[in-house]
């Protein structure tokens, strides 16, 4: 997921542009503007955390670009290739380590694990909005 701070910046291109370079492959795009209750669904292993209500505020502060990607090893590549979730952290060439300065305003989200990427898809797809297309590219990446 794109949040806030990438469409408020102009990024959305830039990193989706990223991404598929890389050979990730788009199957599920759209913008959201997320509910409380979405959000709470979403960040629900962070609830009680001293994060989590600036983490709702801020994901609820404007649309959202919810997307699903697939590649060999998806989970993995994609948080790897986001970077740490520390700006601090994340290696310059990562998409947190050339774009965001701020943790709580980290600007893409990628699941952490296949489950919950899966828990994640349900969330914010239903399954008729998820198109698995044959990709002339398999095998070059």
């Amino acid at each position: 997921m794109l949040k806030p701070g990438v469409i408020n910046r102009r990024l959305v291109g830039e990193v989706i542009e990223r991404l598929e370079k890389k050979g990730f492959k788009l199957v599920g795009l759209k913008m959201v503007h997320v509910s409380k209750e979405l959000a709470a669904a979403h960040y629900a292993e962070h609830n009680g955390k001293p994060f989590y209500d600036g983490l709702v505020e801020y994901v609820t502060s404007g649309p959202v670009i919810a997307m699903v990607w697939q590649a060999d090893d998806c989970v993995s590549l994609m948080r790897k290739f986001c970077g740490a979730t520390k700006p601090s952290e994340a290696n310059p060439g990562t998409i947190r380590g050339d774009y965001c300065i701020h943790t709580e305003r980290n600007i893409i989200h990628a699941s952490d694990s296949d489950e919950s990427a899966e828990r994640e898809i349900n969330l914010w797809f239903k399954p008729e909005e998820i198109y698995d297309w044959k990709d002339c590219e398999d095998g070059w990446y």
